[in-house]
């Protein structure tokens, strides 16, 4: 069987895992991402490891804000690593006396790799070869030394800072479903516990807290603006849909993927072709990062603060919710897997809010190219945009033509995303000006 073959047959059994097992689906879907995903070029440190962390995080089991919480360390690392020598931006959190002869690529790929390793360290063998391949690549000399140097000293700064976030809390913290109607319950066919119950308390990277941007509550359940998203998800969201297009099938599809699988690959192709020096691809992937793991923070926050049911339990409990205007549907299913954890407000559209204002501040609102976008839980789609809007707008009807958010969920967590988008561009990595820099002597 050739690799595509094998890459297509692993997302028939991942659709079919995806129904027990999450974990076991996005390991499968990872296997496929390792077959078919970019080739690392070899050639930017910044782009050749924001590869090598995504494909890292994906072999990791699902875990959507720990995966985005963990691409921030990582690429805040690199940037700030980057930043020691380049000195052109303001730093994150770290920034050393480096000697501007010493090598930013180097200190890249050392910081990258030192923050992956202690984050996943189960996956070291695959880290080390991708470190030895990639370091090899630069002349030995004293300028490689001090940037190894100095991307491990950043890394370590970067890791201990983070180490005491509470994250670790928040993955384990102990949470009750709710037992009156409109309350978050496990959902078909795991019947899973709720994933992080407790991240909304993660401490943020921007942010001053989870809750910063929280919010008013989610619409009553007998409330006109319920109704109509109750009878709109209840039609196009089902998996036995007869008003959902092919083309809207397609896209629900593709956005099974985690939405840092999806929007790194968008600011690689910019960055490629816009030409970014490796200091610019940095900060880029830097604040797309760390914009979007508080983003997911903030969406926790939301989630547990109103606890919202999903559509398959609304739908099919709607004799129970006080709104004469919605009927029950027992049997009703959508089109994807609801995943394990409360609907307001949605954590994909938010990171698509703070993704979008991020990268039109680093690209431009008309980038000028075209963005093409694939997904290995979609083999064979291909959806191009020319506005980070519109890529933002597709994932707010991704997640309703799925049928696992409503569509106020769904919008309100995009509002969210784009204030964090907004607050992360206004108030960090910015530019030094001339006379911010430091003594640039050796």
């Amino acid at each position: 069987m050739s690799f595509r073959a094998l890459a297509r047959a692993s997302i028939v059994v991942a659709e079919v895992a995806s129904m027990y097992r999450p974990s076991l689906a996005c390991a499968i879907v990872a296997l496929s991402a390792a077959i078919t995903g970019p080739t690392i070029a070899r050639a930017d440190a910044v782009l050749d490891w924001n590869v090598i962390a995504l494909k890292t995080t994906a072999a990791a089991p699902f875990n959507p804000p720990l995966e985005t919480r963990n691409l921030a360390i990582v690429h805040a690392a690199m940037f700030d690593a980057v930043n020691s020598i380049t000195r052109e931006f303001h730093p994150y959190a770290v920034a050393l006396r480096a000697p501007e002869w010493a090598s930013p690529e180097a200190a890249a790929i050392a910081a990258a790799h030192a923050a992956l390793l202690h984050l996943y360290a189960d996956q070291q063998s695959t880290l080390d070869a991708a470190y030895s391949t990639s370091i090899a690549h630069l002349h030995d000399g004293p300028e490689k030394t001090r940037g190894i140097d100095i991307g491990n000293a950043v890394a370590l700064r970067i890791l201990t800072m983070r180490a005491s976030d509470g994250a670790a809390a928040a993955v384990n913290a102990v949470y009750r479903p709710g037992e009156r109607p409109g309350d978050w319950i496990p959902t078909p066919p795991g019947f899973l516990p709720a994933l992080d119950p407790g991240w909304g308390s993660v401490q943020p990277f921007f942010l001053r807290h989870g809750s910063q941007f929280r919010p008013g509550p989610p619409p009553a359940l007998n409330s006109t603006r319920y109704t109509r998203d109750f009878e709109e998800i209840r039609t196009i969201g089902s998996i036995g849909s007869v008003t959902r297009t092919q083309a809207q099938t397609d896209l629900a599809r593709l956005w099974i993927s985690t939405a840092a699988q999806n929007w790194n690959p968008v600011a690689r192709q910019l960055a490629i072709a816009q030409g970014l020096t490796l200091s610019q691809k940095a900060r880029a992937f830097a604040l797309l990062n760390l914009a979007g793991a508080d983003a997911f923070i903030a969406a926790w926050d939301a989630k547990f603060a109103y606890n919202q049911w999903r559509p398959v339990t609304a739908i099919r409990a709607a004799d129970i919710d006080g709104n004469p205007a919605t009927d029950a549907a027992p049997g009703w299913t959508p089109l994807l897997v609801t995943p394990p954890f409360p609907d307001y407000i949605a954590g994909h559209t938010t990171y698509a809010g703070a993704a979008q204002k991020v990268l039109e501040s680093v690209f431009g609102r008309h980038p000028g190219s075209v963005i093409t976008l694939t997904s290995v839980t979609a083999p064979g789609v291909v959806e191009t945009y020319t506005t980070f809007k519109d890529m933002a707008d597709g994932v707010v009807d991704a997640r309703v033509w799925g049928g696992i958010h409503w569509r106020t969920s769904s919008v309100r967590g995009r509002t969210v995303g784009e204030k964090i988008g907004r607050y992360a561009v206004d108030r960090f990595l910015g530019a030094r000006d001339d006379d911010d820099s430091h003594d640039r002597r050796p």
